[in-house]
């Protein structure tokens, strides 16, 4: 009896295995799993194709802004500073009174020198009567040689007298003009280093104040002689084709906005600064809004010919290898290749190539992580492509 039972028993466990062995064949054939690694689905990709194309090739150089003139202003005669006459921050004009140096020691000077000139025009006037009288007196033998001679000397010495005292006055006056201290130029005026009561000398070192003029402004930059001896061996070579007349100059500001005047190449240096190996450009910008400012840092984008038929590829594709060799992959024929690159320089977001790629070819941006040289690639649009496309779908719908 027992023996019976453990034959039932192990039949049991000898069905229950069948069946499963039979239903995860079954489940096998339902779920339509791979048999092997050759039924695996090829990678996807996104490629742009590489087409040569006219580029206006343009370069981005850092600098700074600087007033395109500068005034300090200085008095020219010592005295007491009387008032201010000028709203600081504000716009002046040349020759506009700034400053008021007590004048009434100068006013004084100016009477003595004209009562100096009074005198002095007195005595010339009394001498010239003397000589003329004494020129006819001469001729017949009524006086001496002599004493003609020394009314005629007496004279001279009368109208030397004049000219001296002419020249006290104008001085004096020049003197009294000063103690009005007026802008040498038109601009905007900062604030005042000096105040009412203050004494001041003449020509002394510290400034009562600068005048800048801002429209127009200069931006000063600067470029590494390299580039400049590179760019003019492309020009030489044909590679690169320059248009004559002015170069424009497009502005960015600190905060990455672009400026809205175009501005003028006005300098170039004609020496290398031994220190950093770059020379300085000078551009002239319009700013009759004032928004440019002296010391602020700018980027400026200047053209430097025109490429006729360039190889862009995008920087987001172009990759390296340890010994720093830029490389990117291409499909051909449904598989990946690899193609290594010499490049020429950046262009905004790609690589102008020199050398590795034709024309035509299909470079890989998207999907380089799961792919290798020889591996089979299938192509597909591009994210944005893809959204793009989902977003015009659904405005149809």
């Amino acid at each position: 009896m027992l023996l019976n039972d453990l034959k039932k028993a192990a039949l049991c466990v000898a069905a229950g295995f069948a069946v499963t062995m039979f239903g995860g064949c079954d489940s096998q054939k339902s779920t339509g799993a791979p048999a092997g690694a050759g039924a695996q689905r090829a990678p996807q990709v996104s490629v742009t194709e590489i087409q040569p194309t006219e580029l206006d090739m343009t370069t981005t150089l850092q600098g700074r802004t600087a007033s395109y003139l500068v005034a300090d202003v200085r008095p020219q005669v010592a005295g007491i500073l009387q008032k201010r006459l000028f709203k600081e921050g504000s716009e002046v004009k040349e020759g506009q009174a700034l400053y008021q140096i007590d004048p009434a020691v100068y006013e004084a000077a100016v009477a003595s020198a004209k009562a100096e000139l009074q005198r002095a025009q007195a005595v010339l006037y009394q001498t010239r009567l003397t000589a003329n009288r004494y020129a006819q007196l001469v001729k017949t033998n009524a006086i001496s040689k002599q004493n003609n001679d020394d009314a005629q000397a007496a004279y001279k010495q009368a109208q030397a007298a004049v000219a001296a005292a002419e020249a006290g006055l104008k001085n004096a006056q020049i003197n009294l003009d000063y103690t009005t201290v007026r802008s040498p130029i038109s601009g905007r005026i900062g604030r005042s280093l000096v105040t009412p009561g203050a004494l001041l000398s003449a020509h002394q070192a510290q400034n009562m104040a600068v005048v800048q003029t801002l429209d127009p402004i200069y931006v000063d930059v600067t470029q590494s002689s390299k580039e400049i001896l590179s760019l003019k061996k492309d020009i030489a070579s044909g590679k690169l084709k320059t248009k004559g007349g002015a170069i424009p100059v497009t502005l960015i500001m600190e905060d990455g906005t672009k400026y809205p005047q175009t501005g003028e190449l006005t300098l170039s240096e004609v020496s290398v600064d031994p220190g950093t190996g770059t020379i300085t450009l000078r551009a002239e910008f319009p700013n009759p809004d004032n928004i440019l400012l002296p010391g602020m840092f700018v980027r400026t984008e200047l053209p430097q010919g025109t490429m006729e038929k360039a190889l862009l590829v995008p920087q987001r594709a172009v990759m390296r290898e340890a010994n720093g060799t830029p490389y990117v992959y291409v499909v051909e024929d449904g598989k990946i290749a690899i193609r290594r690159l010499v490049t020429h320089r950046t262009q905004g977001q790609n690589w102008i190539i020199e050398e590795g790629l034709k024309p035509g070819e299909k470079v890989v941006i998207e999907g380089l992580q799961r792919i290798r040289p020889g591996v089979p690639v299938q192509i597909v649009p591009t994210m944005a492509e893809q959204e793009q496309a989902k977003a015009a779908k659904a405005s149809k719908q």
